[in-house]
C-alpha cells in the first residue's frame, strides 16, 4: 500500500472517500465538524437520524455530501472521547479498511491521525495508522487462491494533519511504518509456508534474495560441515533425526562506522518441530511449522533497516533445522557437546531450540557485538504464564530490559520481562553432564532464559521468548509478524533515526 501525508481544507480535497471519526452519543470529531459546518450540517442531519451512534468499531458510507469535493465520506465509531486508547484507535482504522476493501474506492483520505490518544505524539499517531492499515492487505497466496478475493484493494492511503509543523513526522512516520510493514508481510509469509516448502535451505534463499535486492546487505551460509568444524555439537544433534540439512543463516548490514560495533539479532528457526523421540501430541502439530517465527522475525527486521537505510551495524543469524524422530535422532538420556566446551544432557528432545540457540549465541562473540537479542518461539509455559498479548522478556541487564521494552511499547508490539534470577539455574542440574536441557515443569519459561544465559556471559544480552503472540490458532490461524515491529523501533532508536 502507497501513503501520503496532505493538509490543507478537508472540505477542498478531492478523494474517493474522506475517513472521519465519530465519537459516542454522535459527537463529531474536529475533522467532522469542519465537514458538517462546509456542508451545512449534513452530517449532523444524518446522525440524527439514528443510524450511527459512534459505537466502536461502527461504519456508515456517506455519499454525495454537499459542499465537499470528496466522492464518499466514510463515518467511523470510536466510543467515548474519554475513553479511546491505543487498542480502540487501532480498531478504528482497522473497521475502516477493511470496509473500503469492500468498495470500488481503490483510495482513501484518513483524518483519524487528529484523534489520537493522551499520550501519542504526531509521528506515533500516523505511524500506527499507516502500519494497521498495510497489515491488513496482507494476503496468504502461495498455496491457495483465496475463495473470496479482494477485488478491488485499497491501494492508496493519505492521512491527513492539520498542523504544517507535524508535516516532517508524518512524512517520516509513513516512511517507517511502510518499511516495518514490509519486514511484517515477509515475516509473515515465511511463518504461514508449510514445512515442506519452507526448508532450512528455503529459509537460506530468502535471505540470498533479500541480499540480492540491498547491495548493503551480505548474506553468508554456514553448511553442515561448517558447524562441524567450529563444534557446534547441540546445534547439529537436532538436525540429526532429519533428511534436511541444518544452516546457519548469516545476515551482515553495515549501515553504520566502520568499527563501530554491532546490534546482533538471533533467531531459532525450527522449519518443522515434531518433538523429536519425545514426539508431541497428534492435535495441532501442524502448527509446528510456525516453530521458525523467530527467525523470520529477523529476516523481517533485516528486511526494514535495509529499507530505511538504518546508520547502524547490524548482524542477523538463523539457525535453521528441523526436528523429527529418526534413528540418528536425538534420545533422552543422550549427552552432546556444545561448541562453549559445556556439555548438555538431552532430558527431553522437544527442547531443541535451546540447543540450536546455544551454538549460536557462542558464534556471535566472534562479532563483538554491542548487544544481543535472541528470539524465539522456546516455551509453551510463557504463554502459559503471559498468554497471548505480550512476548516474554528475560535479561540480566536492567538498561538493556528497559530498552527493549520501551521499544515494544513505542511499537505496540509489547514485552514483559520476567526474572533470570540465579535461584532457577539449580534446576538445570544433571548427575551425568554440566547441565541438563530441562529443568522441569516449575518456571519452565524461566529455565529454557536460564540455559541460554550461560551461553552469554561475554556482551549484553536479552531473550524474547515469542511462542504465544507468534502466531494464532483457530478461524483466524496465521503468522502474525511479530515481534518485527519491536526490532524495528529498537533500530530505529539505537541508530537515532527514531526521532529524525
Amino acid at each position: 500500500m502507497e501513503f501520503k501525508i496532505k493538509t490543507g481544507d478537508l472540505a477542498r480535497l478531492k478523494t474517493p472517500c474522506l475517513i472521519l471519526g465519530v465519537f459516542d452519543k454522535r459527537k463529531l470529531s474536529g475533522p467532522a465538524e469542519a465537514i458538517d459546518k462546509a456542508s451545512f450540517g449534513h452530517l449532523g442531519n444524518i446522525l440524527a437520524k439514528g443510524d450511527m451512534d459512534g459505537d466502536k468499531g461502527r461504519t456508515l458510507m456517506l455519499y454525495g455530501v454537499p459542499g465537499v469535493d470528496a466522492e464518499r465520506v466514510l463515518l467511523v465509531g470510536c466510543g467515548k472521547r474519554k475513553e479511546l486508547t491505543r487498542a480502540v484507535y487501532n480498531q478504528a482504522m482497522t473497521a475502516a479498511v477493511t470496509l473500503l476493501n469492500q468498495t470500488r474506492t481503490g483510495e482513501a483520505l484518513c483524518t483519524l491521525a487528529e484523534l489520537a490518544p493522551e499520550g501519542m505524539d504526531p509521528y506515533q499517531a500516523v505511524r500506527d495508522l499507516a502500519t494497521v492499515a498495510a497489515d491488513l492487505g496482507y494476503r496468504y497466496t502461495a498455496t491457495k487462491a483465496e475463495k473470496q478475493p479482494v477485488k478491488h484493494p485499497l491501494k492508496r492511503m493519505s492521512l491527513w494533519v492539520s498542523k504544517k509543523h507535524d508535516l516532517e513526522a508524518a512524512e517520516r512516520a509513513v516512511r517507517h511504518a511502510a518499511a516495518i510493514a514490509a519486514g511484517v508481510a515477509l515475516a509473515r509469509e515465511l511463518g504461514d509456508l508449510p514445512g515442506n516448502i519452507c526448508t532450512p535451505s528455503y529459509l537460506a534463499e530468502r535471505a540470498q534474495d533479500l541480499a540480492s535486492e540491498h547491495p548493503r546487505l551480505k548474506v553468508e551460509i554456514l553448511e553442515e560441515a561448517d558447524m562441524q568444524e567450529l563444534g557446534m555439537g547441540a546445534l547439529l544433534s537436532v538436525s540429526r533425526g532429519s533428511r534436511q540439512p541444518a544452516k546457519l543463516i548469516l545476515m551482515h548490514y553495515a549501515g553504520g562506522k566502520e568499527g563501530a560495533k554491532p546490534v546482533v539479532l538471533v533467531g531459532k528457526g525450527l522449519t518443522f518441530d515434531a518433538g523429536g523421540i519425545s514426539i508431541k501430541p497428534a492435535a495441532d502439530m501442524d502448527e509446528m511449522k510456525y516453530d521458525m517465527c523467530g527467525g523470520a522475525a529477523v529476516i523481517g527486521a533485516l528486511r526494514a533497516a535495509v529499507a530505511l537505510e538504518l546508520p547502524i551495524n547490524l548482524v542477523g543469524v538463523v539457525p535453521a533445522s528441523e526436528n523429527l524422530p529418526d534413528g540418528q535422532a536425538n534420545k533422552p538420556g543422550d549427552i552432546v557437546t556444545s561448541m562453549s566446551g559445556q556439555t548438555i544432557e538431552i532430558l527431553n528432545t522437544d527442547a531443541e531450540g535451546r540447543l540450536i540457540l546455544c551454538d549460536s549465541l557462542t558464534y556471535v562473540e566472534r562479532f563483538d557485538p554491542a548487544v544481543v537479542i535472541d528470539l524465539a518461539t522456546l516455551t509453551g509455559a510463557c504463554v502459559v504464564a503471559l498468554g497471548k498479548h505480550p512476548a516474554g522478556l528475560f535479561s540480566g541487564d536492567d538498561r538493556l530490559a528497559a530498552e527493549v521494552l520501551a521499544a515494544g511499547d513505542y511499537a505496540g508490539d509489547r514485552a514483559w520481562r520476567l526474572p533470570l534470577w540465579e535461584d532457577y539455574q539449580t534446576q538445570l542440574d544433571s548427575n551425568f553432564a554440566d547441565m541438563a536441557n530441562i529443568g522441569g515443569r516449575d518456571a519452565g519459561a524461566i529455565t529454557a532464559a536460564c540455559f541460554l544465559a550461560r551461553y552469554t556471559k561475554k556482551y549484553p544480552w536479552a531473550h524474547l521468548d515469542i511462542a504465544g503472540i507468534a502466531w494464532r490458532s483457530g478461524k483466524e490461524k496465521g503468522a502474525t509478524g511479530r515481534p518485527v515491529a519491536l526490532l524495528t523501533q529498537f533500530l530505529l532508536g539505537r541508530s537515532g533515526e527514531a526521532t529524525r
